[in-house]
């Protein structure tokens, strides 16, 4: 099949001070394929195709485009050279129109002049070719998300691309949109476009695509072709283990018997965009994990509940009473705490002390009127920087000098402190040393044991076998499956997240 390759990366390695990002990988790329390009968080899918688009310069290997070696230098050069990007947000002007966008920078001229009449004409040309239903005059910003992505891809193919690189552009669309999207991604196939689709919705990629390419850790795990790769294998593939030899690792919890109503019960909750409508129960005492891929709509199900997404289906009840919230601040004063995936841009105030940092949450559930008392604040941090044993200089130590770590620990500080019924930990070990890890799950089961609802989420499927009594399974931002007792273990988890074989073709 060597004769309609389009595309092809040999060796290619890609190095950052301290980081190796990509080790010797390769891609293949035909003319009129979809192709998708997989891996978990940190794998190496935006590191390559910022190496293919001129972003970054590679530290080795070479890309050839129909047979002949090319170096891009900048995105103009990939553009040159027949390579274009759509990225999830789309790079285009919104206060002009959809013909200004298409035309941008190559606007037909008369005498000096922008030819308006022509430059509409063509537009309306170009998108009737690809059964996009929008008028060339339009603005943009009136145009739907997938509209926009739409034209952004016209525009694409109007500069004669021969590769056309979807950058997780299903993200924010709905089924509707997305369906749409893959007519005109199924279209261009047809005239021979080679894509590369960049994606964490396995469904998506079983729709639509012909061929998988995995990474993991910089590395090629390998390229298969879909009908070939069973869903559960290819989610071993991106995980990192090996299906058969899978060891069962039971959870260290005691089952607990959950009396009286839940803390939380979500019924037919959903955010259109981000989560589709879930039923879940989180009982006093227990710790539910929410387990899934990158994209899964892990954190947007507890966004829904806190109110950071503001639901627009469904009910929740806490503490078996009907509530509304609208915002965080809500949920707090209902007693819940939310302790984000990001610590750097949604948790900690950097250039602010210790002390301002674990207060700040409790001062705001009071509101400006209670204001606390210097003395109140100090003895409220100390018994934090105690209990969870942050290693910092003083109180009054700005908290961007600290440790991931230990920041991490403030900010569990700062939501102990306003005394939660509910706790939700957003990937609360990530980036932080073992012994950190280890204090965190100890400190988890702890607050179980003392009777709080806790909602546990994490990458690594060991340490939440280790903490959680039950896991809730989601996969494309859908929840499609609740574990416990027996099923918790690797090779269950793994199955439910793949979604049974029966959906492979």
């Amino acid at each position: 099949m060597e004769h309609n390759v389009i595309l092809k990366m040999r060796g290619i390695s890609k190095t950052f001070p301290g980081v190796r990002a990509l080790q010797n990988v390769d891609f293949t790329l035909r003319s009129g394929e979809i192709h998708a390009l997989m891996g978990e968080n940190g794998a190496g899918k935006s590191t390559l195709i910022k190496v293919l688009t001129g972003v970054h310069e590679l530290s080795a290997g070479t890309v050839e485009m129909d047979g002949k070696k090319i170096v891009n230098h900048s995105p103009q050069d990939a553009q040159n050279n027949g390579i274009s990007t759509v990225y999830q947000e789309v790079n285009l002007c919104p206060n002009l129109t959809v013909a200004e966008n298409l035309f941008i920078g190559r606007e037909p001229r008369k005498m000096g002049l922008i030819d308006w009449r022509t430059m509409n004409k063509k537009s309306a040309e170009l998108l009737k070719s690809l059964d996009i239903a929008v008028p060339p005059t339009q603005m943009l910003e009136d145009c739907s998300i997938a509209i926009q992505q739409m034209i952004a891809i016209a525009r694409a193919v109007d500069m004669e691309c021969k590769v056309l690189i979807l950058d997780e552009p299903t993200s924010s669309l709905d089924d509707d949109e997305v369906e749409k999207l893959f007519v005109l991604m199924r279209r261009l196939r047809e005239k021979g476009v080679g894509i590369i689709f960049v994606t964490h919705f396995l469904e998506q990629v079983y729709a639509v695509c012909d061929r998988i390419t995995v990474l993991r850790n910089g590395e090629l795990v390998g390229e298969y072709e879909t009908k070939d790769l069973p869903r559960v294998m290819l989610v071993a593939k991106m995980m990192g283990k090996d299906f058969d030899d899978l060891a069962d690792i039971k959870s260290g919890h005691l089952e607990k018997k959950f009396e009286g109503a839940p803390v939380i019960e979500a019924e037919g909750l959903g955010h259109k965009g981000t989560i589709r409508p879930f039923n879940i129960a989180i009982n006093k005492g227990e710790v539910i994990g929410l387990t899934g891929l990158l994209g899964s709509g892990r954190s947007e199900l507890v966004r829904a509940i806190y109110g950071a997404d503001k639901a627009d289906s469904g009910k929740l009840k806490v503490n078996g009473k009907e509530v509304k919230i609208n915002k965080p601040l809500d949920a707090m004063k209902l007693g819940m705490a939310y302790l984000p995936e990001d610590r750097k841009r949604d948790g900690i105030i950097a250039d602010l002390s210790v002390r301002e940092n674990i207060i700040i949450a409790l001062q705001a559930k009071r509101g400006m009127f209670k204001l606390m008392s210097r003395k109140e604040m100090e003895e409220a941090a100390d018994k934090y920087i105690k209990m969870l044993q942050i290693k910092t200089a003083s109180r009054e130590t700005p908290i961007k000098s600290l440790s991931g770590g230990n920041q991490q620990k403030v900010i569990l500080g700062r939501w102990l402190l306003t005394e939660p019924e509910y706790l939700i930990l957003d990937e609360p070990t990530r980036g932080i040393d073992i012994g950190t890890k280890t204090e965190i799950q100890k400190l988890v089961l702890d607050l179980a044991d003392q009777g709080m609802a806790v909602t546990f989420i994490s990458s690594e499927v060991e340490e939440m076998l280790r903490t959680c009594s039950r896991m809730a399974v989601l996969r494309d931002g859908k929840k499609v499956g609740e574990l416990s007792g027996d099923e918790l273990n690797q090779n269950t988890i793994m199955k439910t997240i793949a979604g049974g074989e029966e959906n492979n073709e």
